[in-house]
């Protein structure tokens, strides 16, 4: 896939400014940018908890009540592992060990995703050409309308009322549904090229979708029958797919973030301006949001930033807002989770006229 949108490099002193303070404050604290050893405990606390919970619900078997709970907890689980720790090695920032980055980013394909297709989703198109029709695949959600420039259908109208269903079935489409069609058609989004797609990653695509049949599948159909296993998968699935979902939305699809039409492939801004324009942050204050989402109600310290581990975030959001002062440039925070999730709301409601 060949690049067709492009920056500006003219006159780019904020973007210089900013990355200078940047690795000023690394130098003076003697600290590295990947993570450091809270990155490690927490990943040792959601793995340990991932082995915990499936133990308890697969071989254990307790009360019906206790095991909807459960698989509440485990969808909350399976998304924090994708938000701490898949996340930051997919971007190499997790640690300074790129094998280790490596192995900790195929956690995905654990939980029946595929790292080679989300690098290529994410790392790529999204975090390049954020917000922007036709390049940015994660604002390409089907039976929704969330850019001016996507065509406005007749069941968009009601998509106010539908959207938290598409939001719950979207883990379970996207490892059940949607990994498959990339596969077959060998194209990540609406773009008619195809992705180059090594005969290795397709092996470890098979592998690894195999193992997380027989992990969540097979296994538990034998240990406590199909309709539990199916009404488990339903509940852990819609929770963790509610939670990706929204955090993703509250970061770029608010009524604060911009939504650009490129004329001539050409962005007027530079690349980190662009970045701040499309992208919010939102209840930064809450430790324990923070935590639980890997730093990504940081959004926009992470777009600037998309190597630097998340357990920075909260020191360099100190430093990005000081220069957006400095140099003028609106910053996109919202105080609450609410608010944002409010915001989020209007913008589907103002794209469904």
């Amino acid at each position: 896939m060949t690049p067709t949108i492009k920056f500006s490099n003219v006159n780019t002193l904020f973007s210089r400014a900013l990355k200078e303070k940047t690795n000023q404050y690394f130098k003076e604290t003697l600290q590295k940018k990947t993570g450091n050893r809270k990155i490690f405990i927490k990943a040792g606390i959601l793995l340990s908890t991932f082995v915990l919970l499936y133990s308890i619900l697969v071989f254990v078997q307790p009360h019906w009540l206790i095991n909807i709970l459960l698989c509440i907890l485990f969808g909350i689980n399976w998304a924090a592992i994708g938000f701490n720790i898949m996340h930051d090695a997919g971007h190499n920032s997790f640690s300074e060990n790129k094998n280790l980055n490596t192995f900790l980013s195929y956690s995905l394909n654990l939980l029946g995703g595929n790292i080679y297709f989300w690098k290529l989703k994410h790392n790529i198109a999204h975090h390049t050409y954020t917000n922007i029709d036709g390049e940015d695949h994660d604002i390409e959600v089907k039976f929704m309308r969330i850019h001016h420039d996507q065509k406005l259908r007749k069941h968009h109208r009601y998509q106010r009322f539908y959207f938290p269903l598409l939001y719950g079935i979207s883990y379970l489409a996207w490892i059940f549904y949607q990994d498959y069609e990339k596969y077959f058609r060998q194209r990540m989004g609406m773009r008619p090229e195809k992705f180059h797609f090594p005969i290795r990653e397709k092996l470890i695509f098979w592998t690894s979708k195999l193992l997380h049949g027989s992990l969540f599948v097979i296994i538990p159909i034998y240990t406590v029958g199909w309709v539990q296993t199916l009404i488990g998968l339903l509940i852990a699935g819609a929770v963790c797919g509610m939670s990706l979902a929204v955090v993703f939305q509250l970061a770029h699809v608010v009524e604060e973030t911009e939504f650009k039409t490129i004329d001539e492939s050409k962005v007027e801004e530079e690349w980190m301006i662009h970045q701040i324009q499309s992208t919010a942050n939102f209840s930064t204050k809450s430790i324990v949001l923070t935590w639980i989402l890997g730093g990504l109600n940081y959004q926009v310290e992470h777009h600037l930033f998309p190597k630097i581990s998340h357990v920075h975030y909260p020191a360099l959001n100190r430093i990005v807002r000081q220069t957006c002062q400095e140099y003028n440039i609106k910053y996109n925070e919202f105080k609450s989770f609410w608010a944002a999730f409010r915001s989020h709301v209007q913008v589907i409601h103002a794209m469904s006229r």
